[in-house]
């Protein structure tokens, strides 16, 4: 099989997986990200994320994580929601945590992918990332034409916006690179603007020391005084540089089941106040919210409700 049919092939196989958008790049060194990468850690800007400084040259070449890696397949798969919960009076959950956790959803797809292209094609090796190992996912999908890198940070179309999970298939079969598409935030800065803390410091640059999805999910002490009164009742993540997108007009509802909001969704403060660590455990099973763990969604949930107060 030639490597254009091989790239049919696995464009073909990512639409039966549910997949949004399917591009594929060919495996090699990331010369242009390692430059904004390493300016970006000596800045701290990767604040207690002590992991982004770690396997460093292979965050960049994923050849070392493949060895013999000759391509890097991108997908993405819509989450946005029917509708938006608690946007108003309750606490706020960034939408991508509705449903099921998404690592495993898009970890499933991609071995399912793998597994039909080696029953198809014959010996391959490879494996499937999904925003848990040192994979610039972002970038990859980028090479490959699936959208461009908005000033918010994340991977941006002109068709459907930003709100998707991104995966990464590396493989050591050759396939048909396809080439990247272009920047259309042009002179707009609305998520630069609209960003409560400031944690946008210059287009495409996240402080993550500033910025809410940061604070409420990955930093783990007491959160910044100096903050409190910006939170807008995000308890979970943060998606108003998203909301503000005009290229968001265009998202439409997820199809993937998985995705459904879960029973957590919409709770009040006062309903969330009274969840026990147990009842936690029963309705977080199986959600990405479950990351910051009780004490730490507790700790959040109190300092919003301050501000609000």
């Amino acid at each position: 099989m030639s490597p254009s049919e091989a790239s049919r092939l696995v464009k073909k196989l990512a639409k039966e997986e549910g997949f949004d958008s399917c591009g594929i790049s060919k495996a090699g060194f990331l010369e242009e990200e390692a430059t904004g990468l390493e300016r970006w850690l000596e800045k701290g800007y990767h604040g207690e994320m002590s992991w982004m400084e770690e396997h460093f040259d292979m965050r960049l070449d994923p050849r070392k994580l493949v060895p013999g890696a000759k391509s890097v397949i991108s997908v993405t798969l819509n989450y946005f929601p029917e509708e938006e919960f608690a946007a108003e009076e309750g606490p706020r959950v960034s939408k991508y945590a509705y449903g099921r956790d998404y690592h495993k959803v898009v970890r499933g797809k991609l071995k399912r992918m793998l597994g039909a292209l080696q029953e198809q094609i014959g010996k391959i090796e490879g494996r499937g990332f999904v925003d848990s190992a040192p994979v610039m996912d972002r970038a990859w999908a980028r090479k490959s034409g699936l959208g461009w890198i908005g000033k918010h940070s994340l991977l941006l179309t002109k068709g459907s916006g930003s709100f998707f999970f991104i995966g990464a298939l590396i493989v050591d079969l050759e396939l048909e690179a396809d080439g990247p598409t272009t920047d259309h935030c042009g002179s707009c800065t609305a998520c630069i603007d609209a960003c409560p803390t400031q944690a946008i410091v210059a287009p495409t640059v996240i402080d993550s020391n500033k910025c809410i999805s940061y604070l409420t999910i990955e930093y783990k002490k007491e959160l910044p005084l100096e903050y409190q009164d910006k939170m807008d009742s995000w308890v979970y993540g943060c998606d108003t540089c998203q909301d503000v997108c005009p290229w968001n007009r265009f998202s439409s509802p997820t199809n993937t089941v998985d995705f459904a909001p879960k029973e957590y969704i919409g709770k009040s403060w006062e309903e969330w106040e009274e969840v026990t660590h147990v009842l936690w455990d029963e309705i977080t099973k199986g959600s990405p919210i479950r990351r910051t763990g009780f004490e730490g969604f507790k700790r959040n949930l109190s300092f919003a409700k301050q501000a609000k107060d």
